[in-house]
């Protein structure tokens, strides 16, 4: 049994793919399909679900993938029209998520698809809260189920399996949330969605690609406090500069409800961290989870796998993918899956848990490595020092020195309103004399000063190179080449007012910051205030010869027209209506730097 992505030296490997020799044979030919199969739930609502198994009379352990997306949308007739896409298809969509029907079904697995109510074919009406308990068990008392049910399906599908596993049903055997939704709060959660405080429009988007906007009748009255709530979105200038997300708020909930639940009140609450905190002990089922590093993007999948993975206690294992979206129909990894599966439902002796518990693509080298814990157990966080002329060094500003009062960099940022040219300071270091491995986040200290009651930081961390060249005064070595190349490997976001950081909860590397309306503090204009930024996980190998470039900005702007991207999975951020002019500070009194975590060499 091999591996297209066996580790033999001068052979590349794959970054979708994990370098394990893992794979069974198909052993059955043929499928039985039952569709739109009707399922009771405790309260009367009936849930639509497809079955999809074996030809062959017997029982078999099932591989449930259930979510809010609809199950017409996946399943093997899908991807018989429409096979797997990479993300730069235009035809890449992102809620085909619930796996290769024909793969599981051919290696003796049954493959169940279905939604929640409300969803679909799916029933409305009551809560929906023990949905998946229950259809777990019902599955597990069918005649063609041997009593063993998994779960596969990735974003949302990986969401459902978390909310299920804290209920802890008896058949469930083991989960695979690749790609999860995060890991505070009810199905997401605002602070692994939305790190810094910082509003995107992911949301946004994806209720636009996946749905159209009927008739409802006009907007009705909301209870008092979301009504004070809706009338201070309503005067938010931010807010009024995006016609179309301006267009949410102004029907009061009827027009994608779960977003405008964001944009009137976009605030973590203490209640929803403590709940979730108490309910990580809940998991006890053996867990396969992870992202890829493009989901520093959307944040909600990367951020989520790390604080799963950090916080269950049962048998669990984590992998990052390379930096591209997985495909659409989602077929990537499902050898891995397979291998994960066949050790929990099958008592097959995959290996799986023999070996270390997180392996991570390195970007940079482009080869895979494993560890034992995230981050790698040896990182040792390195401060690299923003300088004046947008240098960044290893060298701290000197104490009793002129280092103690440079003048700080600046730049302004005009509203979307005003131009499309997004500014910034670039603090980029000298050519690396060696190899300069990093894994895991990182954080960017800054002492700034705005004009302004509030901002948002974005910080965005990049490689670039090659470049062996020195500067000189001669003519031609004044300038670093314009014509580098460069590649940015991740962001972090920080909204100024919610600089508050709680240290007893912060770990290294990991500010955490409230981001409660209670901690949200405006910023009083010229005064210079710290902001520990966190810059999202990532791992990446800088070449001998390349540079390390931090660019600090607080606007990015749509890659389409009428304030949309071009990528669903891409989204921008809402930006201030205001002119800003921003201050960074780097003397020995405020010296501003970055954490970078860097692995020991070889």
């Amino acid at each position: 049994m091999t591996s297209p992505t066996d580790t033999i030296r001068g052979i590349p490997q794959q970054a979708d793919c994990p370098p394990v020799p893992y794979d069974r044979a198909p052993t059955h030919e043929g499928m039985i399909e039952d569709r739109d199969v009707m399922v009771p739930m405790r309260d009367g609502v009936n849930l639509a679900i497809d079955v999809y198994r074996p030809k062959e009379n017997g029982k078999y352990p099932v591989l449930l993938a259930f979510a809010v997306y609809n199950k017409d949308l996946q399943g093997p007739d899908v991807s018989a029209v429409l096979p797997p896409q990479p993300a730069w298809s235009t035809l890449w969509t992102g809620p085909l998520e619930a796996g290769d029907t024909r793969f599981f079904v051919s290696r003796g697995y049954i493959h169940v698809i279905g939604c929640p109510r409300g969803i679909g074919k799916s029933e409305g009406g009551g809560s929906r809260w023990w949905d998946s308990y229950d259809l777990i068990e019902w599955i597990a008392k069918q005649p063609w189920c041997d009593g063993n049910v998994g779960m596969v399906g990735i974003s949302g599908f990986g969401a459902e399996q978390y909310h299920v596993a804290k209920q802890q049903p008896p058949a469930l055997k083991a989960i695979f949330p690749f790609d999860p939704r995060g890991a505070y709060g009810d199905f997401g959660g605002f602070r692994d969605e939305y790190p810094g405080g910082v509003l995107h429009l992911f949301r946004y988007f994806i209720q636009v690609y996946s749905a159209f906007h009927g008739h409802r009748g006009s907007p009705g009255t909301l209870p008092p406090e979301r009504e004070a709530l809706w009338q201070e979105a309503m005067n938010n200038p931010d807010y009024k500069m995006y016609p179309h997300i301006y267009n949410v708020i102004a029907q009061k909930g009827q027009h994608y409800p779960s977003y405008f639940d964001v944009l009137i009140n976009p605030y973590d609450t203490t209640a929803a961290v403590e709940k979730s905190d108490k309910e990580f002990d809940n998991i006890t089922v053996p867990t396969y989870t992870g992202a890829g590093w493009y989901a520093y993007t959307y944040k909600g999948h990367l951020n989520g796998a790390q604080n799963w993975f950090r916080n269950i206690k049962s048998p669990k294992k984590l992998a990052f993918m390379g930096p591209a979206h997985l495909e659409r129909p989602f077929h990537t990894m499902h050898s891995e899956i397979l291998r994960w599966h066949d050790h929990w439902l099958k008592g097959i002796d995959t290996g799986v848990m023999n070996e270390p518990a997180v392996r991570y693509w390195l970007m940079g080298a482009n080869q895979w490595r494993t560890a034992a814990e995230w981050p790698p157990e040896d990182v040792k966080l390195t401060p690299f020092y923003l300088k004046s002329w947008e240098r960044l060094s290893p060298v701290a500003p000197v104490k009793g020195s002129v280092d103690d009062d440079l003048p700080p960099d600046a730049f302004v940022q005009m509203p979307p309103t005003q131009t499309n040219d997004v500014q910034s300071l670039r603090f980029i270091s000298e050519p690396l004399p060696d190899d300069l491995e990093i894994a895991g986040p990182s954080v960017l200290t800054i002492h700034a000063a705005i004009d302004q009651t509030d901002t948002n930081w974005i910080v965005i961390l990049k490689d670039v190179g090659p470049d062996v060249s020195v500067q000189t005064a001669r003519d031609g070595e004044r300038w670093r080449p314009n014509d580098l190349f460069e590649r940015e490997l991740c962001r972090g976001w920080l909204k100024a007012s919610h600089r508050a950081v709680d240290e007893k909860r912060s770990k290294p590397g990991r500010p955490w910051h409230p981001l409660t309306r209670e901690a949200q503090k405006p910023v009083e204009p010229g005064k210079i205030e710290e902001y520990a930024i966190e810059i999202m996980a990532t791992a990446n190998l800088f070449r001998k010869g390349h540079r390390i470039c931090i660019e600090v900005t607080t606007l990015d702007m749509p890659t389409g027209v009428g304030g949309a991207t071009n990528a669903e999975y891409i989204p921008n951020h809402i930006g201030s209506s205001k002119t800003t002019v921003a201050k960074i500070y780097h003397d020995t009194k405020r010296p501003s730097h970055l954490l970078l975590p860097v692995r020991p060499r070889g």
